[in-house]
């Protein structure tokens, strides 16, 4: 191995640059990666393949084992005999007969070895059964206690308890048959089975009968209990088995887990140190325990405070300190483990030093010092240092970080070999990196291995790979991932539920949502508010409104209140329906039968009504609520006003105005209302008109109004207005809101009509006042007016008018655009700098700017420039200033790349050579 680490040593060191030189970020944090494809490639180029640079490891990471051959040849013959035919009974014949040519001398020991061996080899579990079945019917063999005890071992771990119930239940009806002590093979067989009441009243009958159990059993079914949280029983036993003199360091070691257990960690930790001063036998297993225990809790000072205690006492600690550093680097810190191998107290402590290699190792692979790591693994191998579950792990992680993809795999298909168990980071890193590299399969087969393996990822890797499944449409995959997820009864799998229900909704997959949330209902699981959200808008958008409605009375069932929005939503589906005021009514009827009558619904539904462009069936409803014995309130009449004016019935707008002020009155909401109503309508006149009618009434207008109304004004020409409004709210308020201060400098961009008319209006204007130098900004920006043009300049000249917003950038944007590009980067750059966000109007100004001047250039200069020089140069800046914006892959930044396609159709003829695909590619 270390010949084949010196050769590829360069590939880490070259990766490593490179990622460091593009993206210096990813440095920081041992667990946020992104892989880079040079490693792989790297090392193809040093004519190594994966399965070379894991097999470097091999002699280093495989514990030394003897010749295996026999029993690969066991399951060999079992495995192949069952594919070879469907028929059971041939099939088992086939088997006994290849078998018994073996010459096998059986024993307990050879049993015992080939059951291990399945076990650790991952071998099928059905290969072990009928091993073990066949050995029972041999002559001059039976099965002992131990033998039977490593079977049920792995029919638990493969959580196959049916079958192990069955297998329990057969073995209790041929009981004249078996020699092993057969209530002692029963109270262990259910122990494991997980049925510890069975098991303790199997237990009760044979003391009854005056048989007990041995040492071995007593643990077995100690440990059961403790599993199960049977702590009363497991206390009992414990009892039992101090008074017969059982007690070893494998009774201290369950006792440590069952306070674990219950919480009483300080409990735990006294037991351990009262185990020492009597002198009884301390395992390092226990400790372990307990060190894991603590770390799950946030206590790493206290566990590492154990360590050292226990370190001080020679206990066998390699394993404790495996545990300790794993939930360390789990909990995303090195802080404890290094502060750890720096304490002066355990300088010449026994302190493993596979603990201090693992601890440099996770050390640099956080600082992606990725050739030095290759460095420590040489180093470790040429000391005979035995790598644990950590140094594999790290190793792995090594492979994401270089990049190293197909090593990685090959690394992660070959742990059963090595007898390496990846924990949830490494999986985490693995699917991420398969992810990133575009092995979407491979990423979904490493996820499936994780579950069944027990490992559950985290939601932001399952966001990862669903948002992958999706792009390419595997929703099969998908769907088996969940019902895989719900059969193994992981706690986090219903939000990740609610994950693959959106994903399938915006990829409009609605009836395989719809399924998957059949599937969480029959397992009374209630689906989040958001999930809800998506999965009503995707029955909305595909026009069945009836599923929509259903689904919206269920989440107000599950506790979940809709929004005003969402209800509109389903209203307007439900109008586009046929026969639609029944689909509104008899959905407005299960609201009143299923939850008490309200204001706020019948609200919802006049306003969605109105939307929905069913102003009639608004006003139904209208006189629906007063017939229910509920007062229209102010909200009420607003909303329904709104739904007449909305849709231009403004003659039954207004008479509705003129009935809801006869009975309450009309006050500044009010008002505000019909005007607002009136300039979305476009009816300038009678806005105006009640604008008035506020003033002559002392109602002081809401700045809505002013803004619809100089906005509406503006549009339509009639600067004259603009500015008698403008001084108005001068007077009236002191200032002028940011939205009227940007739509009077955008009206003054394109018109000079602004200011004209502001010059007509000045001698009723004091020269010295901000709404003169409003008007100076104003001639400014329309050209009228010569003056400095300095971004600095310009900025407090709008200061001093009114607050600068983006928007107000943009405008400041598109009037330097006009004349210098240089100052327009420079405004770009002092945007970023003042924390605003860069919107979609700010790239369109720049880019427009740009390919303006580029293709203007590029007619004075196409011969010479080829075509090549000024528009592409441009572009290329505008692709990076993008990407660094964080637009890459959002709608925003591809709706601004057809749009400077479409200025390279407008003048293809001058990019020559470049065709439209080519063009293309380059965006």
């Amino acid at each position: 191995m270390i010949k084949l680490l010196g050769s590829i040593k360069n590939v880490a060191k070259s990766t490593v640059l490179k990622n460091r030189n593009g993206n210096s970020s990813r440095s920081s944090s041992c667990f946020s990666l992104t892989p880079s494809s040079s490693g792989s490639s790297s090392v193809h180029r040093l004519n190594l393949s994966a399965k070379d640079v894991v097999a470097s490891f091999r002699d280093w990471f495989k514990p030394p084992t003897p010749s295996t051959a026999l029993l690969d040849r066991i399951f060999t013959i079992l495995s192949s005999q069952e594919q070879a035919t469907r028929d059971d009974a041939s099939s088992r014949h086939a088997a006994d007969l290849a078998l018994s040519r073996l010459n096998i001398h059986l024993s307990e020991t050879f049993v015992l070895k080939v059951l291990s061996y399945g076990r650790r080899s991952s071998k099928d579990v059905l290969s072990c059964l009928k091993f073990f079945d066949w050995a029972g019917r041999q002559m001059g063999f039976r099965h002992t206690r131990a033998t039977y005890h490593a079977i049920f071992k792995i029919l638990s771990k493969a959580k196959l308890m049916p079958l192990m119930l069955e297998f329990l239940q057969d073995f209790m009806k041929h009981r004249c048959i078996h020699r092993v002590r057969f209530y002692e093979t029963l109270v262990m067989g259910y122990a494991l089975a997980g049925k510890p009441v069975m098991s303790l009243q199997l237990f009760g009958r044979m003391r009854f009968q005056g048989f007990d159990l041995d040492t071995f059993a007593y643990h077995v079914l100690l440990n059961a209990l403790v599993d199960e949280c049977c702590f009363d029983a497991a206390d009992m036993v414990a009892k039992q088995i101090s008074m017969r003199g059982f007690e070893n360091d494998i009774t201290g070691s369950i006792l440590v887990k069952c306070l674990c257990k219950q919480n009483k960690l300080n409990e735990a930790d006294a037991y351990l140190h009262s185990l020492v001063e009597s002198g009884k036998p301390v395992s390092g297993h226990a400790v372990s325990i307990l060190v894991h225990a603590l770390c799950k809790r946030n206590r790493f000072n206290h566990a590492a405070t154990l360590l050292e205690e226990f370190t001080e006492l020679n206990v066998p600690l390699e394993h404790a300190y495996g545990v300790w550093l794993h939930n360390a680097v789990q909990h995303g810190g090195l802080n404890w483990p290094l502060a750890f191998v720096n304490s002066k107290k355990l300088l010449n402590k026994a302190v493993p030093r596979l603990f201090r290699y693992n601890v440099l190792i996770l050390k640099l692979l956080r600082e992606y010092r990725l050739n030095e790591v290759y460095d420590l693994l040489n180093e470790m191998e040429k000391d005979g240092i035995s790598p644990d579950k950590v140094t594999m792990n790290a190793v792995l992680c090594f492979f994401c970080k270089a990049g190293m993809v197909d090593v990685a795999i090959e690394f992660y298909n070959s742990r059963s070999e090595f007898g390496f168990s990846l924990d949830s980071t490494t999986y985490c890193h693995l699917i991420n990196n398969l992810c990133s590299s575009g092995v979407i399969d491979e990423a979904y087969r490493v996820l499936r291995n994780s579950i069944r393996e027990g490992y559950y990822p985290s939601k932001k890797i399952l966001a990862i790979l669903s948002d992958a499944l999706c792009r390419e449409g595997k929703f099969d995959k998908i769907k088996e991932l969940v019902v895989l997820s719900l059969e193994r009864k992981f706690r986090p799998c219903y939000s990740v539920c609610d994950l693959f229900i959106v994903a399938l909704c915006k990829a409009n997959r609605v009836e395989d949502a719809y399924l998957l949330h059949g599937e969480l209902s029959r397992l009374n699981k209630d689906m989040s508010q958001e999930t809800y959200f998506h999965l009503i808008h995707g029955f909305c958008k595909s026009n069945r409104g009836h599923i929509a409605a259903a689904l919206l009375l269920e989440m107000q069932e599950k506790a979940h209140k809709p929004n005003r929005k969402l209800f509109r939503t389903v209203i307007c589906c439900l109008c586009e329906m046929q026969s639609p005021e029944n689909q509104l009514f008899k959905l407005l009827e299960m609201q009143l039968s299923h939850f008490e009558p309200s204001s706020c619904v019948f609200i919802y539904f006049i306003f969605g009504a109105g939307h929905a462009k069913k102003p009639e069936l608004a006003r139904e409803v209208f006189e629906m609520m007063q017939r229910s014995g509920i007062t229209p309130s102010l909200k009420s009449d607003i909303v329904m006003l709104l739904s007449y004016l909305k849709n231009g019935r403004i003659s039954d707008g207004l008479n509705f105005f003129n009935d809801v002020r006869q009975r309450r009155g009309a006050g500044r909401k009010l008002y505000s209302s019909v005007v607002v109503g009136l300039c979305k309508a476009g009816r300038i006149d009678y806005a105006l008109y009640f604008m008035r009618e506020m003033r002559n009434n002392n109602v002081l207008p809401s700045l809505e109004c002013y803004e619809l109304l100089i906005q509406s004004l503006c549009r339509k020409g009639s600067f004259g207005l603009v500015v008698s409004l403008v001084n108005e709210l001068e007077k009236t308020r002191g200032y002028i809101t940011s939205f009227i201060g940007n739509v009077l400098l955008l009206h003054s961009l394109k018109t000079k009509k602004l200011y004209e008319a502001w010059v007509q209006f000045r001698e009723l204007l004091d020269e010295t006042s901000d709404i003169s130098l409003l008007g100076q900004l104003i001639g400014i920006f329309s050209g009228c007016i010569e003056a400095n043009q300095d971004i600095e300049n310009l900025e407090e000249i709008i200061a001093k008018c009114f607050p600068i917003d983006v928007y107000t950038y943009n405008i400041l944007l598109r009037k330097l655009s006009v004349s210098k590009m240089d100052r327009a980067f420079e405004l770009y750059n002092l945007i970023c700098e003042k924390g605003y966000e860069p919107n979609r109007w700010t790239y369109d100004t720049i880019i427009h700017a740009l390919v303006k001047k580029a293709t203007a250039r590029s007619i004075n200069q196409r011969r010479r420039e080829e075509g090549k020089g000024g528009v592409l140069s441009g572009l290329n800046l505008l692709i990076r200033l993008t990407s660094e914006a964080g637009f890459s892959d959002s709608a925003p930044i591809k709706t601004t790349q057809m749009f400077i396609l479409r200025y390279y159709y407008s003048f293809q003829h001058h990019f020559c050579s470049y065709s439209p695909h080519s063009f293309y590619l380059h965006l």
